[in-house]
């Protein structure tokens, strides 16, 4: 019987946009499963119907509507500053008993910009320039709902748009539509994707051999730090004996060069190494980036969730076949 497991995870740094934490005690078909989820299965909110009034732009109505439909829609939860899980928020489109679409299922946004009416309100050095069309023109129905107008503060600081550009405008050109945002996974459109980036490495496992690096010169010791283009070795200032970096798991990606010159120093072939590093096979450094859709913590524990419905499921169908 195989030997049940009790993967754990540990954070090594958290913001809004951004997590990085260790899942240890579990081996890479969790780990990929883990990933896989958060890439393709964690619901979230985007623009899947874009209807038009008007459309007077360079623009023809397909392009506004895929760059709508790319614009990161937030739901923020009652008594919560940051984008959470919207999955009991809204029901799927098809699974809602509504005719067309209802407050359940679906979220309405009107964009309304006319370049005449608006050059008016602008100053006068801006008069002449092209009006942009950003997310923030978009007015939603839903107070809890909004598009995701920047990732983070310093992001919105170096941007010159108060949101994410739709369109320019220009004389005598208006603008005018309802997006209907709606739930959904990226396994069925890219738009629900979640996740600007999410991987896993493996964790280094970085052995130093004290009795063989006693053998060594200082001046080789150096030489074997000075070999890994990662820098993960470092000789102690009062002992003179090679100790790996406080952050090595972050930088041992490419250790070939290292291996190449331990062999040169070597006085027989079937020596064993004075630095020997390998890839744990149960432990596994992750890193998730946001869309800005939902909080990078949300998406972790929404990842879980689906993980944990998925296993509860199958368990059920397995007692199913043994009735």
């Amino acid at each position: 019987m195989p030997q049940q497991r009790f993967p754990k995870i540990e954070i090594l740094s958290i913001a809004p946009h951004h997590i990085s934490f260790i899942l240890s005690e579990t081996d890479t078909s969790m780990a990929n499963s883990l990933r896989r989820i958060m890439i393709a299965e964690v619901p979230t909110l985007a623009v899947d119907l874009v209807e038009y009034s008007e459309n007077s732009s360079v623009l023809n109505d397909e392009y506004i509507a895929h760059r709508l439909g790319l614009i990161p829609v937030r739901y923020t939860p009652e008594g919560s500053t940051g984008g959470g899980d919207c999955h009991q928020a809204f029901l799927p489109n098809r699974e809602c008993v509504c005719y067309d679409r209802c407050p359940r299922c679906s979220v309405e946004f009107e964009l309304d910009v006319n370049f005449d009416k608006v050059n008016t309100t602008r100053p006068d050095q801006e008069r002449d320039l092209p009006l942009t069309v950003t997310s923030r023109d978009l007015i939603s129905n839903n107070i809890l709902v909004a598009p995701a107008h920047f990732l983070n503060e310093e992001e919105q600081d170096e941007s010159h748009d108060e949101g994410i550009s739709i369109v320019k405008l220009g004389p005598g050109q208006h603008l005018k539509l309802k997006a209907i945002a709606r739930m959904g996974i990226s396994k069925e459109h890219a738009k629900w994707c979640p996740v600007a980036v999410a991987t896993y490495r493996f964790w280094p496992v970085i052995t130093i051999n004290e009795e063989a690096c006693n053998m060594l010169t200082l001046e080789q010791k150096q030489e074997l730090v000075e070999a890994c283009p990662d820098r993960i070795l470092e000789l102690d200032e009062f002992t003179g004996n090679l100790v790996q970096v406080e952050n090595a798991y972050e930088m041992a990606t490419f250790t070939e060069d290292l291996k190449v010159a331990q062999e040169a120093m070597k006085k027989r072939p079937e020596d064993d190494d004075f630095v020997h590093v390998v890839q744990s096979t149960d432990r596994f450094v992750f890193s998730v980036e946001s869309t800005g859709c939902m909080d990078a913590e949300d998406i972790l524990l929404s990842s879980l969730r689906v993980l944990k419905d998925r296993l509860n499921y199958l368990a059920a169908e397995v007692e199913k076949l043994k009735d």
